[in-house]
């Protein structure tokens, strides 16, 4: 047994992402290859992608990707979606049995569409529909898990290294235009199948290193808007938190940026107008969504990736550029072993986001 001392825990986890700003395809291969070399910032209890762009057959339809505990979990999770969605294809996820991957529950995916006569009683749109079946379905079905709903989009995690995560959900089988991953290491909250990273809510997902000092008041304010925290670790919460504010409340990326990453009150005070004002505003309008405590982000969004440190910059984070693919990483190596010669390579602020998106007319 390992002694405390013994294990070297280099600012714990690592978080990597590639970005096609014309919508080329990257093969999953590539973000596997990636996070795969910061191995030793990971123990085994968590790793995982978000794809985008992987499912252009169903662009149309929720993806939803579902870890079951048990068959009648599974029964009783499909008989929810039969009542409210139509699903157009269902199917196990395929993987490739693994050695250093056991003790997976049943994973299955379901392309769907909400029913009309549902949408039209409840009188609310698509986006919204779908987000409170998946909270409605992780709170209330026992041993049902939806860990990825948006378009176009997927999550793939599970306990273990990530690149042996990449290898069971045989991502080289799988192209698309951004890629995030994550390799954990947790701390307060335990390593299991759905408490790994990426988590998502529709078409946003998070990758975190890190930890939420300010987690039980971020909790206890976002579940006043009817979201629930049921998987177990603080990142969660910053996936909802930036779909309320994203989806729910219009803000953009960058205001969402200065709520949860806000300057010190000092800081705002010698900015110039407009800024200082808008700053302030947000400030004002949300302190209870202030993200507290070492952190860096990569947040996927159909059609974009916005990264993003805390104020303070107390993880590290490494941005780079060649042509028309963006790379972040939480190591230099990590980027370099794709691309060893760059255009472009810094390392952003803390709390300053740095946002890409497909070029204009790009789908």
């Amino acid at each position: 047994m390992q002694k405390e001392g013994q294990v070297r825990i280099p600012s714990g986890c690592a978080i990597s992402g590639i970005f096609a700003k014309d919508a080329s395809a990257i093969c999953g291969d590539q973000i596997i290859r990636s996070i795969a070399t910061m191995h030793d910032r990971s123990n085994g209890l968590g790793g995982g992608f978000a794809g985008y762009g992987i499912y252009p057959q169903y662009r149309e339809f929720y993806a939803l990707h579902i870890f079951y505990d048990s068959h009648a979990a599974k029964d009783s999770c499909e008989a929810f979606l039969e009542r409210h969605f139509d699903i157009v294809n269902l199917s196990k996820i395929p993987t490739r049995k693994t050695p250093a991957i056991t003790g997976e529950p049943l994973i299955w995916r379901y392309f769907v569409m909400p029913l009309h006569t549902k949408l039209e009683s409840s009188q609310l749109d698509e986006a919204e529909f779908v987000a409170r079946s998946v909270i409605r379905i992780n709170a209330e079905i026992s041993g049902a898990y939806v860990f990825s709903s948006g378009k176009n989009m997927g999550v793939f995690k599970a306990v273990g290294y990530p690149e042996d995560v990449g290898e069971f959900y045989r991502l080289d089988e799988y192209e698309g235009y951004c890629w995030t991953a994550h390799g954990r290491y947790p701390t307060n909250t335990p390593g299991w199948w759905g408490g790994a990273h990426p988590f998502a809510m529709l078409d946003y997902s998070v990758v975190h290193n890190g930890e939420i000092s300010s987690y039980d008041a971020n909790r206890r304010y976002i579940e006043m808007f009817g979201y629930r925290c049921t998987l177990q670790t603080d990142t969660e919460v910053i996936t909802y938190i930036i779909d309320y504010l994203v989806r729910r409340c219009g803000l953009t990326l960058e205001e969402t940026a200065g709520v949860i990453a806000a300057p010190f009150w000092s800081t705002i005070e010698r900015l110039a107008e407009p800024q200082r004002k808008q700053l302030t505003y947000l400030r004002n309008a949300f302190p209870s969504l202030l993200i507290t405590g070492p952190f860096s982000i990569l947040l996927g969004f159909t059609g974009g990736l916005m990264a993003l440190n805390d104020r303070l910059k107390l993880r590290s984070m490494v941005a780079a550029e060649r042509g028309n693919l963006f790379y972040v990483a939480s190591e230099e190596c990590a980027i370099r072993v794709l691309a060893p010669e760059l255009d472009r390579l810094w390392s952003p602020r803390g709390g300053e986001p740095v946002i890409v998106r497909l070029h204009e007319g790009v789908q």
